[in-house]
């Protein structure tokens, strides 16, 4: 992939970047633009949103609406993501119209669609659960007497912290599961379960000028569906760590990733790694980053859609614990406990600037580096439990 706007640099100024979306993950990559010097553009469905109050020019619309991005992205230099759900069809329109967007098109119509990405990285030799698409239940019965039981079933598209995601213990659940998840209008498949013994994730630039890193392999705890904490380093064999590196990196290659890609891993008790999905993004997984690394995901991102060297992915401490806080409930957005969780000159509060608390909503995060895993997971957990989104 060639970078094709370079009109800033030939002007000798900093780069405008269009943003397509305004939650926490734009705030995020705009904070570090800016600490290069970049002006971030947003667009978002709402106006009071996480990147609103600290981007350049934010603006109120319907990102999946072609007319509407297009008039957005104009004197944008080039444009990015927030997340996967701008439909590639609108991605492609914005190409069409002259305006660099990483990644691109091409890649986010694979990966947004589950199936076309489990089939892409098949086709690639890359380990993934064994699946298939699915038309009617008669198709997951006759699935599960193949695969075993049980099977989990999956939309296609616009799934997130396992909104779109059904697991069928037996065929007396069948139909359960497909009702949950809108089988007959939503486009669906099955995966084998898999007895995973840890899960993994693993953050990978690639820049546009062909270079790539790849952050330490972590662990990841999930709860409800939504990744709760994150444990930098894993606690695995150097072995399986080199392995999991290797095959993120050719993920992201296979799917023609530019900039920052979350890869999410399961690894069973026998030593087998297969992947479980692509984040054409930065991604929850990656928030330690920001301070247990010499250079964060989200700088990292924008360096790499730039152009620009890319920063070291190493820890500066051995250890670090980053932990996911959620509404408790529906109320305020300002939590309580934030002077007992900033007592420890080590740990990293961030709150995300959401308006309100709803109960499960990622309203922040919190990370602790240090010198020894353990220690710094049960002191990250005592300090993000003072805090508390919503009604006490």
């Amino acid at each position: 992939m060639t970078f094709l706007s370079r009109s800033f640099e030939n002007e000798g100024r900093l780069p405008l970047i269009g943003i397509i979306g305004g939650g926490q993950l734009a705030r995020m990559q705009a904070q570090a633009a800016s600490r290069l010097g970049c002006q971030v553009r947003t667009i978002e469905k709402s106006a009071h949103c996480p990147a609103a109050s600290v981007v350049h020019d934010h603006q109120v619309g319907d990102w999946n609406d072609p007319a509407v991005l297009i008039s957005w992205a104009k004197g944008c230099d080039l444009i990015t993501l927030e997340n996967e759900f701008v439909e590639a069809e609108t991605l492609r329109a914005l190409e069409e119209a002259g305006h660099t967007v990483i990644p691109g098109a091409g890649t986010m119509a694979i990966v947004q669609d589950k199936l076309l990405q489990k089939t892409r990285l098949r086709e690639r030799g890359l380990p993934v659960p064994a699946f298939e698409s699915v038309e009617s239940t008669d198709d997951i019965r006759r699935i599960g007497e193949s695969f075993g039981w049980p099977l989990v079933l999956k939309k296609r598209k616009q799934g997130y912290d396992g909104k779109g995601n059904a697991t069928i213990e037996n065929p007396d659940g069948i139909q359960a599961g497909w009702d949950a998840l809108g089988g007959g209008t939503c486009p669906l498949f099955v995966e084998a379960f898999c007895p995973f013994v840890k899960e993994l994730a693993v953050m990978v630039v690639r820049s546009v000028d062909g270079s790539h890193a790849e952050y330490p392999v972590v662990e990841t705890v999930q709860k409800d569906h939504i990744c709760h904490v994150v444990t930098a380093p894993a606690l695995i064999e150097t072995a399986i760590r080199d392995k999991a590196s290797e095959i993120a990196r050719k993920a992201i290659e296979a799917v023609d990733g530019m900039g920052c890609f979350g890869v999410e891993m399961f690894l069973t008790k026998d030593g087998t790694i297969l992947v479980n999905e692509l984040a054409p993004r930065v991604h929850n997984s990656g928030h330690y980053t920001i301070e247990a690394c010499r250079c964060s995901q989200f700088e990292n991102h924008i360096r790499s859609i730039l152009g620009w060297p890319l920063g070291d992915t190493t820890l500066v401490k051995p250890a670090a614990v980053m932990i996911n806080l959620l509404g408790a409930s529906d109320g305020p957005a300002l939590p309580s406990g934030i002077r007992e969780a900033l007592q420890d000159p080590d740990a990293h509060l961030h709150i995300y600037g959401k308006q309100e608390s709803r109960k499960g909503r990622k309203m922040g995060h919190l990370t602790l580096i240090g010198e020894n895993l353990s220690q710094t997971a049960e002191s990250a957990k005592s300090m993000a439990d003072h805090i508390r989104f919503g009604k006490s």
